[in-house]
């Protein structure tokens, strides 16, 4: 079985598929129309975010058994056609959802404390203490919107402060001792922490809008480490401006390009994003909630497990 990487990936990757006997190769450099002219010499193909795999890719690729996604979302497939075609779906949230469970962590009691901006006010000589008093999550009720892996991994962390965590999903029966399952309706009634874990899907593109924001009981804190074009910036400014969002920990936007390597696809700077940059309400990072040192390992070993898997029955 010949298989193609489109992405670099941890080394462990290719070691552990060669010793399988499969045959791999690398092509992290030709454009996709070059990659598609030859697809159809590979039975399978592993790829991070370079590009998406649409109807004449898989059109192509007339002898493909498998995708490996090295990450947990499958948006730059078409999984329908590609299932419709024959071919076996495989990602990897197993590999990362700790690494985004504790990265959601840490956004939220650094927002709660004030941490990135005290930090800043000490560089510059400035000891402001009052100015700084922070918030104690005990207490506090988390609503978690999307309950797969990522959303039970941010539940398990939570177990270690007096809280109430809530759980919304359009699967039913998903909720465990880590989280109580609920209606939409009931959290946005009780709150404080709204934590987004959900892949990008037409459900959830531009789901959190001024209507779903304004539906919200009381003011709360967001938190987004799933996908940035889940959250309409303009409406998360407004918001933020009327203190209905009391902060924001954002390590998506919606301006990302659809590999996630970029952030703007030209060098102007949106008006919107301007304003996230110079707010005090708000924590950013570069998409790496789930690219810690370990995850960078477990995605791929577990991308390996799943091809064995398959190609075992």
């Amino acid at each position: 079985m010949k298989i193609l990487h489109i992405d670099a990936n941890h080394p462990l990757l290719l070691e552990q598929l060669n010793a399988l006997d499969f045959t791999n190769h690398e092509d992290f450099t030709s454009t996709k129309l070059e990659i598609q002219a030859k697809i159809a010499n590979y039975n399978g193909v592993i790829i991070r975010s370079r590009f998406s795999i649409d109807k004449p890719f898989l059109d192509a690729a007339k002898n493909l058994k498998f995708i490996g996604r090295v990450g947990a979302g499958l948006e730059n497939i078409d999984c329908d056609y590609a299932q419709k075609k024959g071919v076996h779906l495989i990602s990897a949230p197993e590999g990362n959802r700790n690494a985004v469970a504790e990265h959601a962590l840490g956004m939220l009691l650094s927002l709660f404390n004030k941490l990135n901006k005290a930090d800043k006010e000490v560089r510059q000589g400035k000891w402001l203490r009052e100015e700084n008093r922070g918030l104690e999550l005990d207490g506090k009720t988390v609503g978690l919107i999307g309950y797969g892996n990522m959303g039970n991994a941010f539940a398990k962390k939570l177990r270690g402060f007096d809280v109430e965590v809530l759980c919304y999903d359009i699967k039913p029966s998903v909720g465990n001792a880590n989280a109580t399952q609920v209606n939409l309706e009931v959290l946005k009634a009780k709150a404080d922490v709204l934590s987004l874990h959900i892949p990008q899907t037409d459900l959830t593109l531009n789901m959190v809008n001024s209507d779903f924001i304004n539906g919200f009981k009381k003011p709360f804190w967001l938190i987004n480490t799933a996908r940035g074009k889940s959250v309409v910036t303009q409406d998360l400014i407004e918001a933020l401006e009327s203190g209905k969002i009391l902060g924001a920990g954002l390590d998506v936007l919606e301006y990302e390009k659809s590999s996630f390597e970029n952030l703007f696809s030209s060098d102007a700077m949106p008006t919107a994003f301007q304003y996230l940059i110079n707010s005090e309400k708000v924590l950013l990072s570069p998409h790496v909630a789930g690219w810690t040192v370990e995850s960078n390992i477990k995605l791929s070993q577990t991308i390996v497990d799943k091809i064995k898997v398959f190609t075992k029955k």
